[in-house]
C-alpha cells in the first residue's frame, strides 16, 4: 500500500514500484489524502482561467483513477482533505482514517514520503506522520474500532531520492522548490549510504509513462520529458530508492532489491 498526498504522486513518485509489483503479481493498493484542489490546471494557477477547487478536484480525481488503473493498483481510497492544508487537518482523524486503511487492506508494506517531504512539502511531511502514526494505531488493539482486526505492518518505507533523481528531475522542471512562512525549501538529496533498497524499475518505464499522461491536467509541466536525455530517463524512472523506516523480517547495512526481502 502507498500512502500519499496528492493525485499524481502515485505514478511519478511511486509508479514504478506500483507498477512492478502489480505486474507481478502482488495485490498494490493506493490512499490518497487530498485531490490536487489546488494545483494548476494546465500550467494556470487558482484564479483567472482556472476551474477552481471543486470543478479541480472532479478533474484529478478522474486522471487518477486513469492512473491507477494504468498502473495496476487494485483499488484506491480517497480522503479528500484540502489540497495545500494537509498539516491542518485533525491528526487524530486522520491517523484514524488511515488506520482503517491498514486494518481493512492488511498489507504487508506501506511506502509513504520520507520525513522531509521530499523537497519540504507540507503536506508530503504531514502525510509521512500521519501514516507512520497509523501503523502504529492498526496494531493497537485498544485502538479498534467498529470490529476491526488490528494489523500489524511488517515493513515502512519512505521515498529517498539521491543526488541523479534530483539533478534527472529539475532537468526536467527546473529548480524545485517552494516558500513555506517565508522560508525557501528546496529538494533533500540522500546520501548513497542512507539509502536502504534499490528496486529496479526500468521494464515497468512504459506503463509508468502511461499512468503520467493520465494526469491531462498537469501535462503541461510533464511533456517536458518526452525529450529527456536517456541518462536522466534512468535516474527518474530506471531505479526506485527508499529508506527501510522499520522492518519486522530484516535489517542490516546491505542494499535490498525488493521491498519483499525478508517476506517472500
Amino acid at each position: 500500500m502507498a500512502v500519499l498526498a496528492h493525485p499524481d504522486d502515485e505514478s511519478l513518485g511511486f509508479g514504478g514500484a506500483l507498477a512492478r509489483y502489480a505486474a507481478e503479481g502482488v495485490e498494490t493498493y493506493l490512499v490518497t489524502a487530498t485531490l490536487g484542489q489546488r494545483g494548476r490546471f494546465r500550467g494556470t494557477p487558482p484564479g483567472p482561467g482556472h476551474p477552481g477547487p471543486e470543478k479541480m478536484a472532479e478533474i484529478r480525481e478522474a486522471e487518477l483513477r486513469g492512473a491507477v488503473a494504468a498502473l495496476g493498483v487494485r483499488d484506491v481510497e480517497l480522503l479528500r482533505y484540502m489540497d495545500g492544508a494537509l498539516d491542518q487537518v485533525d491528526p487524530a482523524e486522520a491517523i484514524a482514517r488511515i488506520a482503517a486503511q491498514l486494518r481493512r487492506v492488511r498489507p504487508q508494506v506501506v511506502m509513504t514520503f520520507a520525513s522531509d517531504g521530499g523537497y519540504g512539502h507540507p503536506d508530503h511531511i504531514a502525510i509521512c506522520q500521519f501514516t507512520t502514526a497509523a501503523i502504529v494505531a492498526a496494531a493497537d488493539p485498544a485502538r479498534a474500532n467498529g470490529g476491526d482486526l488490528p494489523h500489524a505492518v511488517s515493513k515502512l518505507y519512505y521515498l529517498a531520492a539521491p543526488r541523479p533523481f534530483w539533478n534527472a528531475y529539475q532537468a526536467a522542471f527546473k529548480k524545485l522548490t517552494m516558500t513555506v512562512e517565508g522560508v525557501e525549501r528546496g529538494a533533500v538529496e540522500w546520501p548513497d549510504w542512507a539509502i536502504t533498497t534499490v528496486i529496479d524499475t526500468r521494464a515497468v518505464w512504459p506503463t509508468v509513462w502511461k499512468a503520467v499522461s493520465c494526469h491531462d491536467s498537469q501535462i503541461a509541466a510533464y511533456q517536458v520529458l518526452k525529450d529527456m536525455s536517456p541518462e536522466h530517463h534512468e535516474a527518474l524512472w530506471g531505479r526506485q530508492h527508499y529508506y527501510r523506516a522499520f522492518s519486522t523480517v530484516n535489517g542490516g547495512r546491505r542494499v535490498e532489491t525488493d521491498l519483499f526481502e525478508g517476506l517472500r
